[in-house]
């Protein structure tokens, strides 16, 4: 499966932006999610939805701004950023877990698939 992620792009700070992620070969199994990774830090986790059943989880520094969906039917996976800060600049990486437990869905080294990354930079 390769995961496709765009979207990305330069924003001024409280704007908003929407990231796409799309798989070709395959489709999303159990845990899709988006993670983040800024210069000199390490990937951070972003937020996950549960492909069946729909339940989402958000990391801290995400939750109340940005809203992770689906659309079953394109089997597409989506991140709508609102109130955009500095700090959410990085790029931003959708990864694909079929083996994922719900333990573990906020570390990266869970995932199986990852998308090649799209860069949000965010201006103060």
């Amino acid at each position: 499966v390769q995961l496709q992620a765009s979207g990305g792009g330069l924003v001024q700070a409280g704007g908003s932006l929407r990231l796409s992620c799309a798989p070709s070969g395959g489709s999303f199994s159990r845990y899709a999610s988006w993670f983040r990774q800024a210069p000199g830090k390490e990937r951070e986790f972003v937020a996950t939805i549960r492909w069946n059943g729909g339940h989402t989880y958000y990391g801290e520094a995400v939750e109340g701004r940005f809203t992770i969906s689906k659309d079953s039917a394109k089997n597409t996976l989506y991140l709508q950023m609102s109130s955009l800060k500095p700090e959410d600049t990085a790029v931003y990486y959708c990864a694909d877990g079929p083996s994922v437990i719900l333990s573990a869905m906020r570390s990266a080294g869970a995932y199986k698939y990852w998308g090649q990354g799209t860069q949000v930079t965010v201006s103060s």
